[in-house]
């Protein structure tokens, strides 16, 4: 699977590492970045060709590479137009969120074999899930080659309407955020009950850890698990009470909510020429 990835951050790490890892050979991966601190770390890593210059990684890049674009949102559009001239027919996969497949298409000049995928950080440990929406009439080879480099950081859904890609970003995409903040709060919960620092840390990560494996591996919906360790009247009760009173449920369904129409706004500030 030749991939030529534009962007040498996190994300693209992650992925090269995981194309690696499926036996991609490191002659068929390469990655152009400006930083060269970036390069020499992939180079180093992975040992796959770096380049520092858009129009010389595509002249050595088969024409039947898969292009990921793996840059800021803010650079999409410079990136797409530098990009256009050498394209070619390649397919191209962006992960740079906020950045509408039609918005690229017109700064690629027309190009219509676009993906758009939202992956989530999680995929830095290869536990990510991606969302991925596609220009109407991409083949379904395309679809299979773009789902291919992005299940190597872990789950993919695809969505038929791009515009639900909000509304993934407001999920999966901001979702280990929300985790990250409740565990917060329980590890400050657990602080304040007498517990130490390192005590409070293991509690909370595995109980997220395994509440989450629980629900992946059950067939039954989060609600039934959750009434399953709940009694009436015991210490699991007392705590959904106490948040029932609070609305933490609702205010958590308008957080989502916030997020969902900030993507929308970020999708037309970023889609202006």
């Amino acid at each position: 699977m030749k991939t030529l990835f534009v962007g040498g951050g996190n994300m693209a790490s992650a992925m090269i590492g995981g194309l690696a890892g499926r036996g991609v050979a490191a002659a068929d991966l390469s990655v152009v970045d400006p930083d060269a601190a970036q390069r020499a770390r992939l180079a180093e890593r992975f040992g796959i060709p770096t380049h520092d210059a858009l129009d010389a990684a595509l002249s050595q890049a088969d024409h039947r590479a898969t292009i990921v674009l793996a840059v800021k949102p803010q650079q999409m559009r410079g990136v797409a137009r530098a990009l256009a001239p050498g394209l070619g027919g390649r397919l191209v996969v962006s992960i740079a969120a906020g950045i509408r497949a039609t918005d690229l298409s017109r700064w690629l000049g027309g190009h219509a074999r676009i993906v758009r995928a939202m992956p989530n950080t999680p995929a830095l440990v290869g536990a990510g899930i991606t969302g991925l929406a596609a220009l109407p009439g991409l083949a379904a080879s395309d679809r299979d080659r773009a789902d291919a480099v992005m299940a190597t950081c872990g789950a993919t859904v695809w969505v038929d309407d791009e515009s639900l890609l909000d509304a993934v970003t407001a999920v999966s995409g901001s979702g280990p955020a929300y985790v990250f903040y409740f565990m917060e709060a329980m590890h400050e919960a657990a602080r304040g009950l007498g517990l130490d620092d390192a005590q409070a840390r293991a509690l909370t990560v595995a109980t997220f850890q395994g509440a989450s494996l629980l629900a992946a591996r059950s067939e039954d919906p989060p609600a039934v698990l959750r009434e399953r360790v709940t009694s009436k009247g015991g210490t699991t009760h007392a705590a959904l009470e106490a948040m029932r009173a609070g609305d933490v449920a609702q205010r958590f369904v308008q957080a989502i909510e916030a997020a969902q129409a900030r993507s929308v706004e970020l999708g037309d500030e970023f889609g202006r020429d």
